[in-house]
């Protein structure tokens, strides 16, 4: 039995698509794609586990436990398959849960993705590490915890991918670009493209990004 129920909006018809936000999120970081996919898809964007609307719950805050919700949220939605695209820890997720349940997924799109933490760059992640162990507040340290300790993907588990795979990151991006090169290179016939931008390349540069991630869908890259 579920301990939480993830909250989420749903706009449009057709085949659906989930949309996964980062660490510290909620939906609304979709703003520019949830209008956009609409018109194309049943586009459903959710709130994390501890994030946005939905309760944290009394089960482990992780990504593996995360990936696990959005296994029952798709079955309580009697979602079948699914487009997935994820930011950040989102990416991370998706990527967790394509690996455990690959039936489930159309085609997978990551974001901003990293396979464990040193995959962050150092100037970034260094803070990240200090505020971790100086600070008390419980909510902050778990999910600060989520970056200093996850994910933990083995680059040789992503050859088991066979869906179409998309891995998109900024050219500015706090992951490294090598750790970005690493994950499309560890996914069999993975399409990888870098665009101008930061880590949040899907609110900066939307246009480009939005595009991008329509052509892939189309299967036109």
């Amino acid at each position: 039995m579920r301990d939480i129920q993830n909250y989420f909006i749903e706009k449009g018809t057709g085949f659906p698509f989930i949309l996964l936000h980062g660490n510290g999120e909620d939906h609304t970081y979709f703003v520019h794609q949830i209008e956009y996919f609409s018109k194309m898809y049943r586009v459903f964007a959710l709130d994390t586990r501890g994030h946005g609307r939905t309760k944290r719950g009394s089960k482990s805050f992780t990504i593996v436990q995360f990936a696990q919700d959005l296994y029952e949220f798709l079955n309580e939605k009697q979602i079948e398959k699914a487009h997935i695209l994820g930011f950040s820890d989102g990416g991370n997720i998706a990527l967790t849960f394509a690996l455990k349940y690959p039936e489930k997924v159309e085609s997978l799109i990551v974001n901003g993705a990293n396979l464990f933490p040193k995959g962050v760059k150092r100037w970034v992640q260094w803070p990240i590490e200090i505020e971790y162990r100086l600070t008390q507040n419980k909510q902050k340290k778990e999910l600060l915890g989520l970056m200093v300790k996850e994910p933990n993907i083995d680059p040789e588990e992503l050859k088991e991918l066979e869906m179409p795979v998309l891995v998109i990151a900024g050219d500015h991006d706090m992951i490294q670009e090598n750790h970005t090169k690493l994950i499309a290179e560890s996914i069999p016939n993975a399409v990888l493209s870098i665009l101008p931008g930061t880590h949040f390349v899907a609110k900066e540069n939307y246009t480009e990004f939005n595009r991008i991630v329509e052509n892939f869908l189309k299967g036109e890259l």
